[in-house]
C-alpha cells in the first residue's frame, strides 16, 4: 500500500458519489485525486499572494480552497476552513466521518486542528473573481487528465 502525507490520507477510503463524481473517470478515491492533482498543481493554480513561493517540491502551496471544492464536487459532503493567521482559512473536508486534507503538506511539521472549524461556502470563497477562476482552470485540467488517462488505458488493452 502507497503511504500518503496528506492529513486523513489512511481514512480516506470513500466512494466518489459527489455531484460531478462520473466526469472524473479513473478518480475513486482521495488518494486517486491526490495523485491526479500532483500532476496538475501549478503555479498558475496557486493564491496569487503565494504563487512566488510555490515550487514542484510543494505542489500543495496555495491550493486549499479549490482544491477542496474539486474534491466536494467529486465525493460529497462540506468544505470546513482553519482559521489561519492573516484571517484566511485553510479548506479541508469531511465526508461522513472521513476528514481529509489533500494540501495539508504545504504546512510541514505543523499540526492542524481539524475540529469546530466553520463551514466554508462556494459563494464567499469564488465571491473572489480569480479564485473562481482557478477553481475553473483546474476542474478542466482535472477532466482532460482523466480523459488522458482513460484514452491510453483504451489504447493499451
Amino acid at each position: 500500500m502507497q503511504t500518503y502525507h496528506f492529513y486523513g490520507w489512511e481514512q480516506a477510503a470513500i466512494p466518489a458519489n459527489g455531484a460531478d463524481a462520473a466526469r472524473y473517470s479513473g478518480i475513486e478515491t482521495p488518494q486517486a485525486l491526490y495523485d491526479a492533482l500532483l500532476h496538475i498543481w501549478s503555479a498558475e493554480s496557486c493564491a496569487p499572494r503565494l504563487r512566488d513561493q510555490w515550487s514542484p517540491e510543494n505542489p500543495t502551496l496555495g491550493q486549499c480552497s479549490i482544491t477542496a471544492f474539486l474534491a466536494q464536487d467529486i465525493f460529497g459532503g462540506e468544505v470546513y476552513g482553519i482559521l489561519r493567521a492573516g484571517g484566511n482559512y485553510h479548506c479541508y473536508n469531511v465526508v461522513g466521518d472521513c476528514v481529509f486534507d489533500l494540501t495539508s503538506e504545504q504546512f510541514g511539521d505543523e499540526v492542524l486542528s481539524y475540529e469546530n472549524n466553520p463551514e466554508q461556502s462556494r459563494e464567499v470563497h469564488f465571491a473572489k473573481e480569480e479564485k473562481r477562476l482557478r477553481y475553473e482552470a483546474l476542474k478542466e485540467k482535472l477532466y482532460q487528465f482523466c480523459k488522458q488517462n482513460q484514452t491510453e488505458e483504451h489504447e493499451h488493452v
